[in-house]
């Protein structure tokens, strides 16, 4: 299994690699970007497109015309277009997001940016989050967005991931440590 995570993550950053050359080459980072995250944005509300994507079921025309309406209906006409197109006709849809998300990293490294994915109990403020967001460009040096989830069995506190750190101040890995240390006192 690590053997094919490998080699989907290898396929989809020599996909979203050549992507960056050539958006960059051409001048249209910020278009394809956009674009991008707007057939992201599809995948994720759609699980029919999903299961189109991920499936060796259809063949790459049908995939190709399928994804052609769906991307003239969109107007996205760019580059982007093409690429998918392409990842179709290669039958290397399948990993499609992994290609998109590679290309969003890749092109965070070139501005300078990292991503912290940021986990709280509860939906955090724009207050809170522009002051997590400061003190993690402070901490790393780095301009940071953040990505934000809510898992309500934290129960409050906060799990920070940024690179290869992870804080985690939340309530339920604190009483889980509160009850491992009665365990051995008792």
């Amino acid at each position: 299994m690590t053997d094919n995570v490998s080699l989907v993550s290898g396929v989809a950053k020599r996909y979203a690699s050549a992507l960056l050359d050539l958006s960059e080459e051409q001048g249209v980072t910020a278009d394809v970007e956009r674009d991008l995250n707007t057939i992201e944005g599809f995948l994720d509300e759609s699980s029919d497109l999903d299961r189109l994507v991920k499936s060796p079921a259809f063949s790459a025309e049908e995939q190709v015309a399928a994804l052609s309406a769906l991307l003239d209906k969109a107007g996205i006409k760019s580059l982007a277009a093409n690429f998918v197109k392409l990842a179709a006709q290669n039958r290397r849809l399948f990993v499609l997001p992994g290609m998109i998300a590679a290309y969003k990293m890749l092109l965070a490294e070139k501005r300078g940016e990292v991503t912290a994915e940021v986990t709280s109990a509860a939906p955090m403020s724009d207050a809170h989050a522009s002051a997590l967001k400061d003190a993690l460009s402070a901490s790393s040096g780095k301009n940071v967005n953040i990505t934000a989830k809510v898992d309500p069995a934290l129960i409050g506190g906060l799990v920070v991931k940024l690179g290869s750190r992870m804080v985690d101040t939340s309530l339920r890995t604190k009483l889980n440590s509160l009850k491992f240390a009665m365990k051995e006192v008792g």
